[in-house]
Parts: C-alpha cells; sequence; structure tokens
C-alpha cells in the first residue's frame, strides 16, 4: 500500500452543523480538534509505506482513530463501529456524516506499520511536540514517575505446563508448515500426549508422578530436537521459530549429564535467572516477576508526568521494560530520553525504587533535583538506632583516612567494589585501638576490629546529604507530590487497562502504553480547556465529621 492522501482536510458544513447542534457545549473530541486541528499530517507516515502501491486509507485519520479508541477502552472493531456511527468522530476526523468508514483491520495493519517502522512514540511524540508549543509542558519545571506491573496475554503456566505446552506448540507449527515430515515420523503415542493444551488438571496430582512426566516430556522433546537437526531433515526446519523456541526451552529446564542424553529435570536452584527464563512459549518476552505481595507474569510500565499545579498534567515519558527490570535501572534511562526531548526538568520526584547514589550524581550533574526517600542506612548500629553507623564517622577523601567517634583514625583505606559492582572504599582501624575501646560494644559486634564499606565520594556525599534532608518537614512537603501519580495509574487503568496488555510481546506492549498515554494526554487537556477541576481524594461523609466543630 501506498500513501496518497491529501496534505489537509477542510471540515464538511454538514458535519460540523450537526455537530454543534449535538454538542453545543462541546465534547473531548470536539474541544480536541477545535483547538489541535487534526494533530497529525498524512506525510508524517509516508515513510512506514511503500512508494507504489494500492492507496492506503489515510494514515493521519488512522492515528487518531487509534487515540479516540485508546481514550475510551475500545476494540478495533468497536472504533471502526465508532467512526461509521458517531458524529463527535465524525467531527474529529473531519468526515461526511455520509462516510461509511473502513474495516477494522485496518487498524492492525497500521499498528503492524508503525512497529515495522519502529515508529512506536511517533503520535505520543506529535501530540507532546504541540502541547509544548503552547506552553503546557516544558523543560525545568516539575515531574514525577512510578511504574506499575504489567500482566501478560497469557494463561499462566507453571513449570511443567510450559515445557508441555512448547513441545505441542512446536508439534503444531510442524503440523502446519511440514505435515508430510511429520507425520511419517511421530510416535502414535504423541497423539493421545499431546493433542490436547497442556493444563495443571490433567496433570498427575503426586510430585513423583509429575517428576516422571517431566522426564518423560524432556526424553519427547529431545527425540524431536534430534530429528529436527539430522543431516536428512531440510536445514529449514531448524529455523522454524518454534522450533528454535523448544531447543531455548530445552536448555533451560532440562540438563544432559552425557553427550547422549538431554532429558533430566533441572531442580528450581538450577534454573537461569529470571530476567532469562521463559515464562510461555505463547509470548517469549513475558517474565514472572514479584514485588512485595505482587506476583504477575508479564511486564512492567514507568510514566512520568509534569506536576505544576498552573498546567495540565501531561505524560512526558512512557517506558515499557520486561517484569524482571528494577526501577533503580530505570532513573538515568528516563532523564536521558527526557534531555533528548527537551524536557528534562529541574525537579524530578520519584519513589524509593529510583534513588539511587549513582543517580542522585549524575541527576546533579544535570541540575536536577532527585527528589525521593532512600533506604536506611545498612548496619545493625543505623538500624538499632544506637552504636556508632558509619555516618558518625569523619571521612577525609584527600587524605584518604577516617576518624571514629573516639578520635582514633585508620589504618588502611583499600579502594573496591560492592557487590552491585559499584566502587566503593573499605575502611579498616587498628585492632589495637578497636579491641581497648571503652565503647567498642557499641561499635563492632565481631572479634576484629572495626571496618567500613563507603561508596565512592561523590556518591557518599550525595548520599549523606539526601539521608540528612528526607528528615526535614520541607521534604515530606515536597515529596506529598509524588503521590498523584498513582492518580495517573488508577486513571490508565480505568480508561485503557493499562495493567493487562492487550497483544502478545514487548514492542505490541509498548506501542500500547505509548498509544494510551497520548489517549490520556488528549483527554487532560481537553478537560483544561473545559476548565475542569482536578479531582481531590475522596473521602467518605463519615470520615469529614472529623474535622467538623461540635
Amino acid at each position: 500500500m501506498s500513501v496518497n492522501a491529501p496534505l489537509f482536510y477542510c471540515m464538511p458544513a454538514e458535519t460540523a452543523e450537526v455537530a454543534q447542534a449535538a454538542f453545543p457545549k462541546g465534547n473531548v473530541y470536539i474541544r480536541m480538534h477545535d483547538e489541535l486541528g487534526m494533530i497529525y499530517t498524512n506525510p508524517l507516515f509516508t515513510h512506514l509505506f511503500p512508494r507504489d502501491g494500492q492507496p492506503a486509507k489515510d494514515p493521519a485519520r488512522l492515528a487518531l482513530v487509534l487515540i479516540m479508541a485508546f481514550a475510551e477502552g475500545l476494540s478495533d472493531r468497536q472504533a471502526a463501529d465508532a467512526v461509521r456511527s458517531r458524529i463527535d468522530w465524525k467531527y474529529a476526523l473531519a468526515l461526511p456524516l455520509r462516510d461509511a468508514g473502513f474495516d477494522s483491520s485496518v487498524l492492525c495493519e497500521f499498528r503492524g506499520r508503525l512497529l515495522a517502522g519502529q515508529a512506536e512514540r511517533l503520535l505520543f511524540d506529535t501530540l507532546l511536540d504541540q502541547l509544548r508549543e503552547r506552553k503546557l509542558v516544558q523543560p525545568g519545571r516539575r515531574q514525577r514517575t512510578d511504574s506499575t506491573h504489567v500482566l501478560a496475554a497469557i494463561h499462566v503456566l507453571n513449570r511443567l505446563e510450559c515445557v508441555g505446552e512448547t513441545l505441542r506448540h512446536a508439534l503444531n507449527t510442524l503440523a502446519t508448515v511440514a505435515p508430510d515430515w511429520l507425520r511419517s515420523w511421530v510416535p502414535p503415542v504423541w497423539f493421545d500426549r499431546y493433542s490436547q493444551r497442556i493444563d495443571a488438571y490433567r496433570l498427575p496430582p503426586g510430585k513423583p508422578e509429575r517428576y516422571r512426566l517431566a522426564e518423560q516430556m524432556g526424553a519427547d522433546g529431545h527425540a524431536l530436537l534430534t530429528a529436527l537437526y539430522a543431516d536428512t531433515t531440510p536445514l529449514w526446519f531448524r529455523e522454524v521459530p518454534a522450533v528454535q523456541l523448544l531447543r531455548e526451552v530445552w536448555m533451560q529446564q532440562f540438563y544432559a549429564p552425557d553427550a547422549e542424553q538431554f532429558r533430566h529435570w533441572r531442580t528450581a536452584d538450577d534454573l537461569p535467572p529470571a530476567p532469562s527464563l521463559i515464562s510461555s512459549p505463547y509470548d517469549q518476552d513475558a517474565r514472572y516477576s514479584r514485588k512485595r505481595t505482587t506476583e504477575w507474569t508479564g511486564y512492567k510500565v514507568h510514566l512520568t508526568e509534569s506536576c505544576d499545579d498552573d498546567t495540565p498534567h501531561l505524560i512526558t515519558h512512557v517506558e515499557t521494560t520486561l517484569a524482571t527490570t528494577p526501577d533503580s535501572a530505570m532513573t538515568g534511562l528516563i532523564q536521558e530520553q527526557l534531555a533528548a526531548h527537551d524536557l528534562l526538568p529541574s525537579e524530578h520526584i520519584v519513589d524509593a525504587g529510583y534513588m539511587t547514589a549513582d543517580y542522585l550524581v549524575e541527576s546533579q550533574k544535570q541540575a536536577v533535583d532527585l527528589v525521593g526517600p532512600l533506604h536506611p542506612e545498612p548496619g545493625w548500629q543505623a538500624k538499632a538506632h544506637e552504636g556508632f553507623a558509619a555516618s558518625n564517622f569523619v571521612i577525609d577523601w584527600e587524605g584518604q583516612r577516617a576518624t571514629c567517634p573516639q578520635g582514633k583514625t585508620s589504618v588502611i583505606w583499600q579502594p573496591t567494589r560492592n557487590r552491585e559492582g559499584h566502587d566503593s572504599v573499605t575502611i579498616r582501624f587498628a585492632a589495637a585501638d578497636c579491641h581497648g575501646c571503652a565503647v567498642r560494644a557499641q561499635c563492632v559486634s565481631s572479634t576484629r576490629s572495626r571496618a567500613l564499606t563507603v561508596r565512592a565520594h561523590h556518591q557518599y556525599v550525595a548520599l549523606q546529604a539526601a539521608r540528612q534532608r528526607q528528615t526535614s518537614e520541607a521534604f515530606k512537603a515536597q515529596y506529598k507530590t509524588r503521590a498523584g501519580i498513582e492518580g495517573t495509574i488508577s486513571q490508565a487503568v480505568r480508561l485503557g487497562d493499562l495493567r493487562r496488555s492487550r497483544y502478545i510481546g514487548l514492542a505490541k506492549t509498548r506501542l500500547m502504553h505509548f498509544l494510551l498515554a497520548t489517549a490520556l494526554n488528549v483527554m487532560r487537556f481537553a478537560a483544561w480547556l473545559a476548565d475542569t477541576r482536578r479531582a481531590a481524594t475522596r473521602r467518605s461523609s463519615f470520615g469529614r465529621l472529623a474535622g467538623a466543630p461540635i
């Protein structure tokens, strides 16, 4: 398909007349069109289409349809029906009232073109640029970030189900692409064993029986892989994605005690780390993760929004990751991408998961005040709030020595790396000074002399300053602003089911989150135009009585 669409659109007079009569006070989409026009232009999407071929549906209109569909949580079929039936949608799209719309499959194809062209951000960034031109979002202001879990669009499988379904998926795929080869080779018993879905209620109840079944599946999968990699088998069979997946899952779940075997079930301790472990053959990007009491298989999404009182709260950054990616790995990436789009804030408010010593230092270099609570200082002395923690020692960074609260000076200064691989310094005091110290019980619990392991100079200073600041009332008042991002996540959940992916795979889930964030920005911009007040935290009638005079 090729783009053969107009550069701009004129509103049909009949559409404008009927829309104004039906919505004399306007609505979200009418206000959106009156203020922003079509938002997107067709030349913006020409690089996603070939130069020749059948003319495609206008991509500028398809982009708007996707945004409005996510603003209302509609499926593709419902969105296509809305284009045909709703006056406000026709007004937003500048369509004649008699326009018959398009088939819903066009939207799926358009999303595929966005993914193929690596243009997942295109719709989000284009709207954000227009809002920035109106000075509704600017660099050097306040922004806040938080994350939430996202469930993959799959049935959650245990290990045995995952192995069985992976083998069944490979067999179903081979039955489609190479039916004659598979039928001539497959053992007849496999038709009973793998024709139906591998569900937990069909599995044997006892642990020994399940272990034997796992070993049997391992042997069957190994037999299939051996046949596929035989010299007489066409080479292209090995390139089938389901076959490659089968091989990878078998390497993760089984081990071979010798070259002739590859079917022994691994123990849980012998499995690959969670970021690498495939949880389902039907979504190879979905990962199992746990955060406090929440367990899920899927992804994680990070939202950043502006939070100034005099402008609408607009989402400025979206990042979708594997479920196993920690928040602490995202702060630098978020600030880097905000800077690339000239939206770096002067004050970045986050929760404790995003706060690290390295990001405190890097944020200061970019003139960004990273605001958030740090985890408590490590060590039993700090946790017990008694004795001498590392912060009670005076460190002379130029002289490379530390002085304890009793005035003794360290004798060893050793640059090193801590368990996380960060630059650190190990400091140790003389045994003679520690053994005869009157307050030894408050300082060290072992028989050895006191040792400290602290971060490198700039990181240590930043940590101490941040921990000192978070005890102040000013910090508590400043940090209260972070709670508002919870409302944004709640709105995204109610509007577009943020915590449940519509699609399979990380790339499609990322596109979904960009579309949903764009829809949220449209809704909030329209609410700001209508002078709709932001809702305050709800309080029950009974709760309000607490502050009422008697």
